[in-house]
């Protein structure tokens, strides 16, 4: 391609961050430089709080620093040691908290269909070392809550997922996040919903449980009052006013989202290119991520190495397979090691207009052969 046929648009990243309009964010900055309140609970920390129990139906929800602060809270909230089955197709923060946190990730191998850790796995893996299992609703995709939660009973085992994705996602009418013992999610910049960077860690069913939590997120007292170990895992008024904004504005961030979706399925509709696929049935999804399967990994590379030229620039998004990465190794786990190796996600933001989505297609097509 000579440069004169490179398309006039900035670069385009897999996601850019939405913003709502600067001068209702600067409305909270004044309130926060009024107010001097900074940090430490503050008034919109406790609001956004309130505003994301009512939209996600759970009482028992903390807002965090971030996602892997969500993680390691809840590890830290087990019994110390032990082994933790999880998945290998996910980012490396899930087995990092596992790792900081002084447990073993035990990894399993995903479903095929749609990536997710594969539940006839699972129990095969359970030993008198293993404390719980943690599974990562992939793209947004569900687990196999159901089978999931039967073996986590039987076993005695405490269920986490990291939900990073699935914040608006709903199966048969219930969050995606209420389900397990516990959930941690992102609100990450890139992410449907974000606080340019928080999380935060929902508990589900266990008042006691979600006590220690809200203590451990912030240095593990109340006042004066000295009660366990604990760090700092509390969030800002600026980040919360950014939630405070953005909350609302949920609904069409996801629309334009679902939009790019289907004009997408529509492009590469007879493609060889695969999607994963969802397996449960009533799921409503929040569009937060287009993965797609190329044929090998060569076409991987011809794929990006092609887009790079017209400035679009999709991610590798989960590569590697984390049992494959040398300070953790783990069991071979063949079909997650297939699709790390095979997938790339698109680009999804209000950078990509109807034309863009149609270079990149035309693009991949070339670069693939179909």
């Amino acid at each position: 391609m000579n440069s004169s046929d490179l398309p006039v648009h900035d670069p385009i990243m897999v996601t850019q961050a939405t913003l709502p309009p600067l001068e209702e964010y600067v409305g909270y900055l004044k309130t926060i430089w009024d107010k001097h309140w900074l940090t430490n609970n503050g008034p919109f920390v406790r609001e956004l709080e309130d505003r994301l129990r009512e939209h996600l139906g759970s009482p028992e929800l903390w807002y965090v620093s971030n996602c892997t602060t969500a993680l390691q809270l809840s590890l830290r909230a087990l019994a110390p040691g032990g082994d933790i089955i999880t998945t290998p197709f996910t980012y490396v923060a899930t087995s990092g908290a596992i790792m900081w946190e002084h447990f073993r990730p035990v990894f399993v191998d995903v479903r095929p269909d749609d990536l997710t850790i594969d539940p006839q796995l699972i129990e095969a893996a359970i030993t008198p070392k293993t404390r719980a299992i943690l599974a990562t609703h992939v793209y947004g995709t569900p687990c196999a809550v159901n089978e999931i939660a039967t073996i986590a009973r039987q076993h005695r085992l405490k269920v986490i997922y990291d939900a990073a994705h699935a914040f608006g996602c709903a199966l048969a009418g219930r969050p995606l996040a209420t389900y397990g013992d516990m959930s941690c999610l992102s609100f990450h910049a890139t992410k449907v919903f974000h606080t340019v960077e928080g999380g935060a860690v929902i508990i589900n069913g266990n008042p006691e449980l979600s006590e220690r939590i809200r203590l451990m997120r912030a240095f593990g007292h109340f006042g004066d009052d000295h009660r366990c170990i604990g760090i700092n895992g509390k969030n800002s008024e600026f980040h919360a006013a950014m939630g405070l904004c953005n909350l609302p504005r949920y609904a069409a961030y996801r629309a334009m989202r679902q939009a790019l979706h289907e004009n997408y399925s529509r492009l590469l509709r007879g493609s060889p290119l695969r999607q994963p696929r969802n397996q449960a049935e009533s799921f409503e999804y929040n569009y937060g991520y287009f993965p797609v399967l190329l044929p090998d990994e060569n076409a991987v590379f011809r794929a990006l190495a092609a887009l790079a030229d017209i400035k679009v620039y999709p991610r590798r998004y989960f590569y590697p397979s984390l049992n494959r990465i040398a300070y953790i190794k783990g069991p071979n786990c063949p079909v997650s090691e297939h699709a790390a190796a095979t997938v790339i996600c698109l680009p999804l933001s209000e950078q990509v207009t109807p034309a863009i989505q149609q270079e990149i297609a035309t693009t991949i097509a070339a670069a693939v052969g179909f």
